[in-house]
């Protein structure tokens, strides 16, 4: 691939008007959660029809973001940039109109693909783009965009099905998309770009209904369909051999792969608990739905200031301080509020959520940097697209496995509302312990200063 430099780049705007869409996705998200019972009524479906919401949706980016490294092989970073602006924005008008359910799918489809294309471009652009010395900040800032919209979403998504109706949601944030188009154009320059690569669409249709194969196979628990993911990602593995789509060779750093784990978690930890706390200070401690979004945002807030500033650590000391650090005190969190969750009340569960949130921030960008560091500079594509992949995979799992054990205990139990919110807030703790220690192992082989 040959480009040509023909402007300067802005980096920091380029990072933020890439950041606002996948803040954007990440938020309509979480806040479309509390518009579920009203979108039930109103279109006259159940449940398993209105998932498809959230589904169509995560599928959508799942498909996409594994051909990211393509993408960036073969189109401008200013041309990927306006493709996924104007996707998502087409979809945003579609769903503030939305007239049935099909037309909504449609715009959430839309969204996903404007998402899948933004999340790994916005990386892209840190890796290749950033001087070294400001590259932690710079992801930082990055992973700040997408780790606040979680925790706001509910209230977001709350305020506005009280008080305008949900199609609202979506257009509140056609100016913010608007801001990155002229952000985004202002900033990224026009390069020239050779491609060299054919399209593998063998490997591309098997991933595809692989991956969306094994996400309902999670979502719904079903052999049939992980039997299904089995095949088609099987056919993946023989087709992207032949003409690669995804450079599976970076699994065979071992550095990566434990820091990837280590990722990962927060990932799973980050949607995980977003799903847990509202539901269960709503259903255990009867609070408002307003309250529940609202007791996510000091967290939030903890999590976005730190991001960035854990990343000028990194840049000054190196990242095994601040990361072990922040994974421990997650952990420590995690554990406290697993073993002490049925006594703990309102005000101390948000004591813990932000102590947790305290960790997020000092190390889950951090990790991110190092991961992604850990590879060679050609490879740096490819790992910034698997790890993407596995990111927004591990998250919709991750809320499909604590929705399932918070809805069984509920069904079984007196108290179902606390076990459940117990046992899946102790499931994540065990991942995080395992985290700790996976990181002490790979600790060694990180640079013990900037």
């Amino acid at each position: 691939m040959k480009t040509m430099k023909t402007k300067e780049w802005h980096v920091l705007a380029a990072v933020i008007a890439a950041g606002l869409m996948s803040f954007s996705g990440v938020l309509i998200e979480t806040s479309m959660n509390v518009t579920f019972p009203h979108l039930m009524e109103e279109f006259n479906t159940d449940a398993n029809g209105i998932q498809w919401v959230t589904t169509g949706y995560l599928l959508a980016i799942a498909v996409i973001v594994p051909v990211s490294a393509y993408l960036l092989k073969s189109y401008s970073v200013r041309k990927l940039f306006v493709t996924a602006n104007v996707l998502f924005l087409i979809g945003l008008l579609l769903d503030s109109w939305a007239p049935t359910l099909s037309i909504l799918l449609v715009g959430r489809v839309f969204q996903g693909v404007g998402t899948g294309i933004a999340l790994p471009l916005m990386f892209h652009i840190i890796l290749t783009k950033s001087p070294m010395s400001q590259r932690g900040v710079m992801m930082g800032i990055g992973t700040m965009t997408t780790s606040i919209a979680p925790a706001i979403g509910p209230t977001y998504g709350g305020i506005l099905l009280s008080s305008l109706g949900w199609r609202s949601i979506f257009w509140f944030l056609v100016p913010l998309l608007l801001i990155a188009l002229v952000l985004g154009l202002w900033s990224i320059p026009a390069e020239n770009v050779t491609r060299t690569e054919r399209f593998n669409w063998g490997a591309f249709v098997t991933l595809m209904i692989g991956l969306s194969s094994l996400l309902i196979s999670v979502e719904k628990m079903s052999w049939q369909y992980l039997l299904i993911s089995i095949v088609f990602l099987g056919g993946f593995y023989w087709f992207n051999q032949k003409l690669q789509l995804l450079n599976l060779s970076v699994f065979k750093n071992a550095k990566f792969d434990a820091l990837t784990y280590s990722f990962l978690v927060y990932q799973a930890t980050l949607l995980g608990i977003s799903f847990v706390l509202p539901n269960y200070l709503q259903l255990g401690l009867h609070v408002t739905s307003t309250q529940a979004g609202l007791f996510m945002f000091p967290g939030a807030v903890i999590g976005a200031i730190l991001a960035p500033l854990s990343g000028r650590i990194l840049d000054q000391i190196g990242p095994r301080k601040p990361i072990l650090f922040g994974i421990a005190t997650s952990a420590t969190a995690l554990v406290i509020m697993s073993v002490f969750f049925p006594i703990l009340s309102f005000w101390t569960l948000l004591l813990a959520h932000m102590l947790l949130m305290v960790g997020t921030g000092l190390s889950y960008s951090n990790l991110m940097t190092v991961t992604l560091g850990s590879l060679p500079e050609s490879q740096s594509a490819d790992g910034n697209s698997i790890l993407n992949t596995l990111q927004q995979f591990v998250g919709a799992s991750a809320t499909a496995i604590v929705a399932q054990i918070f809805a069984s205990n509920v069904d079984l139990h007196a108290h179902g509302v606390v076990l459940g919110s117990q046992y899946g807030v102790a499931l994540i703790a065990i991942l995080m312990v395992i985290s700790v220690i996976v990181f002490l192992g790979v600790k060694k082989y990180l640079p013990k200063h900037a």
